[in-house]
């Protein structure tokens, strides 16, 4: 696997965040479980969900799936991840790979790409460089999901954002402000076809297609 040197930092992070990772992420969890039926109804066929972490969305997938490829840069979450797979209702084959390169996933190989929580984890510089690898990976007329944080407009929601930013770098890598949307509408051979906010304007689903 060749990480990009950023990425390095954040393997070093999650390899270690794993161990505690689903018990941080738990009053998170609690309404992710809600979204995450939802968020996966209409993915089918052959399936690539990258930054797969502790595998929490390998349950819902839905029986149109007949094929998944989990792929995470760390061991440690992939470790928790095929745990989880005993309840998913398609076959699972798991990949330690940088979504940067995915020097491991063949070109224009997959129905669906499906990312939670991904972009916003990679420093500003490498999120074309990994949404050019999703474009590369989709089939032409293939799909693709992002789920997001982004910061809130609302005022009194955004302080509490401000206050909790510090912890969620620290321990996730991740940041409010990637502004993967404008990212994803400027990636050759990807076109954005909807977005819609999960919950207030803080959680933002970014739908499309490969346009190659």
């Amino acid at each position: 696997m060749n990480l990009h040197p950023k990425n390095l930092e954040n393997l070093k992070r999650y390899n270690i965040t794993a161990w505690f990772y689903d018990i941080l992420d738990l009053p998170w969890e609690m309404q992710y479980r809600k979204w995450r039926p939802q968020l996966l109804t209409g993915v089918s066929g052959n399936v690539l969900e990258v930054g797969v972490g502790t595998g929490r969305n390998l349950r819902y997938y839905p029986p149109g799936v007949t094929h998944l490829t989990a792929l995470d840069f760390s061991p440690a979450m992939l470790q928790h991840a095929r745990r989880r797979a005993e309840g998913a209702s398609c076959p699972v084959l798991f990949v330690q790979d940088d979504v940067c390169t995915m020097s491991s996933i063949p070109s224009d190989h997959f129905d669906w790409v499906v990312a939670c929580f991904l972009c916003c984890v990679l420093p500003f510089d490498y999120q074309d460089q990994a949404l050019s690898q999703i474009s590369r990976v989709l089939k032409p007329g293939g799909r693709f999901c992002l789920l997001e944080m982004v910061y809130s407009k609302d005022r009194s929601l955004r302080k509490r954002q401000d206050f909790f930013a510090p912890f969620v770098e620290k321990v996730y890598g991740a940041r409010f402000d990637r502004n993967t949307l404008e990212h994803a509408k400027n990636t050759p051979g990807l076109v954005v076809t909807g977005t819609r906010f999960v919950k207030q304007d803080t959680y933002l689903l970014i739908e499309g297609r490969s346009g190659k």
